[in-house]
């Protein structure tokens, strides 16, 4: 992906809520996307699959996946050929985007063949197969989604966005509002999925702990922006960001003795943003050159990337 941008119409202007963001992703890779709210992650997400609302535009150099480009792709085409068969999505909230009305069979009937022609017999199949590896009956096929626990459903969702055997899954926060064990329970399975035909995922999260726990590279995003990407390790041994540091600095850690800190101030209005670097604001180290330019993502090590004037500073401390 490279240089996606995305704007919603409000009645106050244009908010731009994700820009000029370029990233790529690996065979069984995966990418942990992290912020607070509002920062940009989900709606990145959806940029990818071209669902924004209908007051979302996006502009973007290039979308492609397998070297088959889905930027300029027409929607019938992409809805045939690339959303849930090569690039698959569980959203945020998932629990409540199962239909109540609705058997869970009859939801993974509908989904598969809205894209490609399979027959019911062939899907439930598919479907028991996948429920029991991911450790739910097969028979909860023929239960109401009320019918199934927090957990229960998010794993049946996980299952329906593996249905159609894709290349790529973007999960949408999978453990908010779940609780503490179920969530460390959804976090293992998603640790066994990863073998799973050798797919690749963006794990989107406002919680870094998580995103430490199941990605290979991070990306931290805020007010739209992409300001630091990097290994998982480097992530955490040498935020190169004063807003990695914070998120980092932010998590209590039983292990160590260091203070407990937090980042100070709100994000900005994305209508009316600051000038020059969007966290200078909030930023502990920021200098006047900070509200006049926005920096760049640059390299500053082997795979390690940010936007901050003083980057410099952070590398040669590590």
């Amino acid at each position: 992906m490279k240089n996606l941008s995305i704007q919603f119409a409000t009645p106050r202007g244009s908010l731009r809520a994700v820009q000029g963001v370029d990233l790529d992703l690996r065979e069984g890779e995966t990418l942990g996307l992290v912020g607070e709210s509002g920062s940009g992650k989900s709606t990145l997400a959806l940029g990818i699959l071209r669902l924004l609302p209908l007051n979302g535009s996006w502009t973007a150099d290039k979308i492609s996946i397998l070297g088959q480009d889905i930027a300029s792709m027409p929607e019938p085409e992409l809805s045939r050929s690339v959303r849930w068969v090569k690039i698959a999505y569980v959203p945020q909230a998932a629990m409540n985007a199962l239909d109540p009305l609705y058997r869970v069979g009859d939801q993974f009937i509908e989904t598969v063949q809205a894209h490609v022609k399979m027959s019911r017999e062939e899907i439930l199949k598919k479907a028991s197969t996948l429920l029991e590896y991911i450790g739910v009956e097969s028979s909860r096929l023929h239960n109401y989604p009320w019918e199934l626990s927090g957990g229960q459903k998010q794993r049946v969702m996980i299952a329906l966005a593996l249905i159609l055997d894709p290349k790529v899954i973007i999960l949408d926060e999978p453990t908010t509002a779940l609780d503490t064990i179920i969530q460390a329970q959804i976090l293992e399975l998603f640790k066994q999925l990863r073998t799973y035909e050798k797919l690749s995922s963006i794990f989107i999260s406002h919680d870094i702990s998580v995103i430490a726990n199941v990605a290979d590279k991070v990306g931290v995003m805020y007010a739209g922006s992409l300001v630091e990407l990097a290994t998982v390790s480097q992530i955490f041994e040498n935020p190169i960001h004063p807003y990695t540091q914070g998120l980092r600095e932010s998590v209590p850690d039983v292990r160590e003795s260091r203070p407990f800190n937090f980042i100070r101030g709100s994000p900005p209005d994305l209508v009316n943003p600051p000038s020059g670097c969007r966290f200078h604001p909030r930023c502990p180290y920021a200098a006047e050159i900070c509200s006049k330019v926005d920096p760049p993502l640059e390299k500053y090590a082997e795979s390690h990337y940010a936007a901050c004037h003083f980057a410099d500073k952070w590398v040669k401390q590590a």
